[in-house]
């Protein structure tokens, strides 16, 4: 395992290498400056602002000062926002970003793998049909559109949650049931397809046939090779949970990183454009590794495999 997790981090600053070059020559490519809107500015004050900012140097140095500033971790003040860093909005805003991410992933997974354990369980029935009915319609429906509903019938027409803000746990609830929905609809599903092959296997009907109890059969038995293909997911998941809380955050004017990141773009905010995009595909890389490693030990004969190879 060790050569493989060498490779895998190996792989990891190359892949992060790649969305830094990628989102760098993507931003600028796009005609015009950040201070083009400022219309009440003279053009020398611009070019001040420019230098200031070094946008005014050859496109090879800006991208040798921007792969500086990551490896440093030091993306400097926002072009918008003078009087705040990006690390500060960084510090300030990502923990409630992470907060409602983990929140959501916790209650994705959890009641994803109930629904599924149930449906497949009672397979072919009322409860199974049931289930997966919810998660159709969790995977057909937007997060957004989710959300707009849930703010219209049970903030609005009932009052029974607060609209917006976050300032209380009742104000977690209808983003994290926005976000949830659909990662939940996906896991439900894998877990009882999942649920149903295992099942069949030999190795329950023997434990079927020792008389172990229902709840032993699946809960030590069957649901540990069944979460296989809900770990093999959870990567893409995390990394759909967290880029889309800042739809979610926006809507439900969430103080994360949602706000900055949607501000930066829509005012070209070069430094926190940057800084956002590199910060959150860390988080990413390295949550895709963790499942990586996940995956190996629930499964042995992987682990055994990648020692073969290495």
């Amino acid at each position: 395992m060790t050569g493989y997790i060498i490779k895998r981090l190996i792989a990891m600053v190359v892949t992060l290498w790649f969305i830094i070059t990628l989102t760098f020559f993507l931003m600028h490519s796009i005609p015009g400056s950040p201070f083009n809107e400022e219309r009440n500015t003279s053009e020398a004050v611009q070019r001040n602002l420019e230098k200031f900012y070094h946008l005014d140097e050859p496109l090879y140095v800006q991208y040798g000062m921007y792969l500086k500033s990551v490896v440093t971790f030091d993306f400097g003040p926002s072009i918008k926002k003078s009087s705040q860093t990006v690390n500060e909005m960084l510090g300030r805003g990502f923990p409630v970003s992470f907060e409602l991410g983990i929140v959501t992933l916790i209650v994705a997974v959890f009641s994803g793998i109930a629904l599924g354990i149930i449906a497949a369980l009672r397979h072919n029935g009322f409860i199974d049909y049931l289930a997966m009915t919810i998660a159709v319609l969790g995977i057909s429906v937007p997060n957004f559109v989710l959300a707009t509903l849930l703010i219209q019938q049970l903030a609005v027409n009932l009052e029974i949650l607060p609209v917006a803000t976050w300032s209380s746990p009742k104000h977690m609830i209808l983003p994290t049931l926005a976000l949830a929905t659909g990662p939940m609809a996906i896991i439900a599903r894998l877990t009882r397809s999942s649920m149903l092959e295992v099942l069949t296997q030999d190795y329950i009907k023997t434990a079927k046939a020792k008389g172990l109890s229902p709840v032993k059969i699946v809960f030590k038995h069957a649901l540990r090779n069944a979460l296989l293909p809900v770990v093999t997911v959870l990567g893409s998941l995390a990394a759909s949970i967290l880029t889309g809380t800042f739809v979610i955050e926006k809507i439900f004017a969430i103080p994360g990183m949602g706000k900055y990141f949607v501000e930066s773009i829509n005012t070209r905010d070069y430094p926190v454009i940057m800084g956002t995009t590199v910060f959150y595909s860390s988080i990413l890389i390295i949550m895709l590794f963790l499942v990586d490693i996940a995956y190996g030990i629930l499964d042995p004969r992987i682990k055994l495999h990648k020692k073969e190879a290495s």
